[in-house]
């Protein structure tokens, strides 16, 4: 590549794959480079079901949304959000009701500037340059207190989030830190690639120069990081099997990837 887009930041290193756009290039999208287009090929190889994965995730995340806006919650917290691709948090939101409000944060500085200048037209929608590690910054953020009341229910995402908060990250913690800003009535969305799978496990050393390795859990441990929220039927199942729009096929295995809701009383 001779020349880079003008939404690339000139401090990123374009040719170390970051995960947010290996992602991207996962659902199709366009913001991408080689070395992500490299890395999720090679990984594909070893696990050939990966980009429909990618897109169930994707799909679950939009049921669980509307199961989310079904029970009234009208502002979003998006965690390790990604860049914003075509169906994203406050498109499917707004068309609910344009009056949603989200905030997605994500410390991928390719994430972040596309996402400020997409989305400088919609005063309902910001993206905060912040590491979710670091709940303070981001609860705290100007940015977020403008548009979250935390006095009022929230909907707190983390799709495809914490398999990057390796163990000595303290995921468990670090959820309950978000949590005890959150009100009762508020609902957790979660999806966590999953050890359980051979194939997973082999395809894992691909990301594994990326700038966010991997964390592979199982569904127990899964359950563990979850169990301070009540999860709402089905529970920590396959992305594909999460109150799905039609039968999910005979392996939603492999999807690589468990989801579930989980609600605050």
């Amino acid at each position: 590549m001779n020349e880079l887009p003008n939404w690339v930041p000139s401090q990123i290193d374009w040719n170390q794959p970051s995960v947010a756009r290996i992602y991207d290039y996962a659902l199709g999208g366009a913001h991408n480079f080689e070395a992500d287009r490299q890395a999720q090929d090679a990984a594909l190889e070893v696990f050939p079901y990966l980009n429909d994965a990618a897109r169930a995730n994707r799909a679950f995340l939009h049921r669980a949304l509307q199961f989310c806006l079904d029970q009234g919650i009208r502002q979003f917290l998006d965690l390790g959000s990604g860049i914003p691709t075509v169906g994203n948090v406050h498109e499917v939101a707004q068309k609910v009701d344009p009056e949603c409000r989200v905030v997605y944060v994500d410390h991928d500085p390719v994430a972040v500037t596309h996402a400020c200048s997409m989305l400088t037209s919609n005063p309902r929608v910001t993206i905060l340059g912040e590491d979710i590690r670091a709940p303070h910054n981001v609860l705290e953020h100007p940015d977020a207190l403008r548009l979250i009341d935390f006095q009022q229910p929230v909907g707190l995402l983390m799709v495809g989030m914490l398999h990057y908060v390796n163990d000595a990250a303290a995921p468990q913690r670090l959820l309950r830190e978000y949590q005890a800003r959150m009100a009762p009535g508020s609902y957790l969305i979660a999806s966590h690639l999953t050890s359980d799978l051979p194939e997973m496990r082999a395809a894992a050393p691909f990301f594994a120069e990326s700038r966010n390795p991997m964390t592979l859990r199982s569904k127990a441990e899964i359950e563990v990081l979850l169990a301070d929220f009540d999860l709402v039927d089905p529970g920590v199942v396959y992305t594909v099997e999460w109150r799905p729009d039609m039968r999910p096929g005979e392996h939603p295995e492999r999807t690589a990837c468990y989801a579930a809701v989980g609600h605050l009383r």
